[in-house]
């Protein structure tokens, strides 16, 4: 008698466990790793079927050649993705607020540019389900704002060229994600 009881618990256990799945995601983009190894996470939580809300975070403190390679960054985002046919599955339409703090140079010359930059963003893209757990995402992203920055002579003279701002439109999301859905 005590055993029945046990594996009823067990199936409702399992049954709750089981219908509040699917609820969070947490990701990686690979395509943020070949961008001078930019650390980056982002966190999703599905409201209902077809929305989830989104977080990221990249974080990038390296320098490369003796600190004459420079493309560090610190970038907080806040989005909602829009699912057509089911969340975590097939194809998404995001948009975001972003924050960014930057300093890159020595890139294509010795200037360097550092400064904040803040505005708005829009993706696409498509997630494709490996597993019941694991999914592989695609897409692309158009960021726009407004930024201020110094631009210096080198990457660590400290010699200012100047200071300015400006409003900016720029690809911003190459996606080439692995999530975790639990």
């Amino acid at each position: 008698m005590g055993n029945k009881w046990f594996v009823a618990a067990l199936l409702l256990l399992l049954a709750v466990v089981s219908a509040r799945a699917q609820r969070f995601s947490v990701a990686t983009n690979l395509a943020d790793y070949a961008n001078f190894c930019t650390l980056n996470l982002d966190v999703s939580y599905a409201l209902s079927r077809h929305w989830s809300l989104t977080a990221g975070a990249k974080y990038n403190p390296f320098s490369y050649r003796s600190g004459e390679l420079i493309n560090k960054q610190r970038t907080f985002s806040l989005g909602a993705r829009w699912w057509p046919w089911h969340i975590y599955s097939g194809f998404w339409v995001a948009s975001k607020a972003q924050y960014m703090e930057y300093s890159h140079g020595g890139i294509r010359s010795p200037q360097t540019r550092e400064g904040d930059a803040y505005g708005l963003g829009l993706a696409g893209g498509y997630s494709y389900m490996l597993g019941p757990h694991l999914n592989v995402e695609a897409g692309l992203g158009l960021w726009g704002g407004w930024r201020k920055y110094t631009v210096y002579a080198c990457p660590r003279c400290g010699t200012t060229h100047g200071r300015g701002e400006q409003a900016f439109i720029m690809p911003n999301d190459i996606v080439i994600s692995v999530a975790y859905v639990f």
